[in-house]
């Protein structure tokens, strides 16, 4: 696997398959070049996913967030390209990309896009006590 910039999103097989469960990854360390200034833009991409049949390999995903250093993009179009090479890498059940761009010129902005495999429904959401309200009192 390279070691330098590069497009190529690896993925490896899913080793649990039949059980719907959420990878979270965190990129605090994303950059990109503003199109119309050259200035940096820096963010922090929060991608979180129910994987199929692939998951996304992470060197290469360090890889591939380093290839946009030098590229120029607007927030919402790199965000955007982002999400699709990722959908298009691993075919995930659902895909949320939220991208958080850091302040310049006292604008902050976030752009978040999603992907949901045709059919795919989420299973109902599950709420569990505390456990502080489950253990018994001691006098």
């Amino acid at each position: 696997m390279s070691t330098k910039p590069n497009r190529n999103l690896e993925t490896f097989p899913n080793p649990s398959p039949d059980r719907p469960y959420h990878v979270h990854i965190e990129v605090p360390e994303f950059t990109c070049l503003c199109p119309l200034t050259g200035q940096p833009d820096f963010a922090t991409l929060v991608i979180d996913y129910l994987p199929d049949q692939k998951n996304v390999e992470l060197k290469s995903l360090k890889m591939y967030m380093w290839s946009y250093r030098e590229q120029g993009a607007f927030h919402e179009a790199v965000t955007n390209l982002i999400l699709d090479d990722l959908v298009k890498a691993t075919d995930p059940r659902y895909m949320k990309l939220t991208a958080k761009w850091y302040v310049r010129g006292g604008v902050y902005t976030t752009v978040v896009a999603e992907h949901r495999q045709l059919g795919w429904q989420p299973l109902p959401r599950v709420e569990l006590d505390s456990i502080s309200t489950m253990n018994p009192t001691r006098g």
